[in-house]
């Protein structure tokens, strides 16, 4: 009897950093969507303690909350510098405070952790996500039709700037923790009938 080595939706397994009580809500919710296993954890005693298990494949991890030079930093840098051809099996992606920005992201990029800054582009991130899920050979390839899943809120976004300039800002395009929340609370119903459904192939390039 053979089995199949790509893993199901059920066994991806993200773990999330994150004190932010709406902000995690949220982030779940989004990961949640794609049928993928999520777990919120408040602080680094207790990411230290589900990394033992081995059961993630990728740790979203808040910065303010890891620092860059303690021994939740240090593990998750170990972690992620570990090849797939040696080995590794997690990768890690930071989450920045925009305003902290200069705070951390040259100790981020020296150490070469990928990070977003917060608030964040949804499709982006999600990309970034699957990207690094891919790299572990988590999921077979790659989200690239975000978009069409957050159009709505894109679309609310992009009018609400018109009115200032003919030139969309980053905000335009960015998302609080709170438009987060609301994207959660409207979406959870239709989040649960995605998850009972077919999965469709969304990885082609031209899409």
């Amino acid at each position: 009897m053979s089995t199949s080595s790509t893993p199901t939706p059920q066994q991806v397994g993200i773990l999330v950093l994150d004190d932010n009580a709406p902000g995690g809500s949220a982030i779940k919710q989004i990961l949640d969507s794609e049928g993928w296993r999520v777990r919120i954890v408040a602080d680094t005693q207790m990411l230290m303690a589900e990394l033992k298990t081995g059961e993630w494949s990728l740790v979203i991890a808040d910065v303010v909350l890891t620092g860059v030079e303690g021994p939740a930093f240090v593990t998750l840098r170990e972690l992620a510098s570990v090849s797939p051809a040696d080995g590794g099996r997690v990768r890690v992606l930071y989450l920045v405070p925009e305003l902290s920005s200069g705070q951390y992201v040259v100790q981020l990029e020296a150490a070469r952790l990928p990070y977003v800054l917060r608030p964040y582009h949804l499709h982006d991130f999600l990309e970034k996500v699957s990207d690094l899920l891919v790299e572990v050979k988590a999921i077979e390839g790659p989200i690239r039709q975000v978009r069409h899943e957050f159009g709505a809120l894109r679309k609310k976004k992009k009018l609400a700037s018109r009115s200032n300039s003919m030139f969309a800002s980053r905000d335009s395009f960015s998302y609080t923790d709170e438009e987060l929340a609301e994207y959660e609370k409207q979406e959870g119903e239709a989040s649960k009938s995605r998850r009972n459904k077919p999965r469709v192939n969304l990885g082609d390039p031209n899409g």
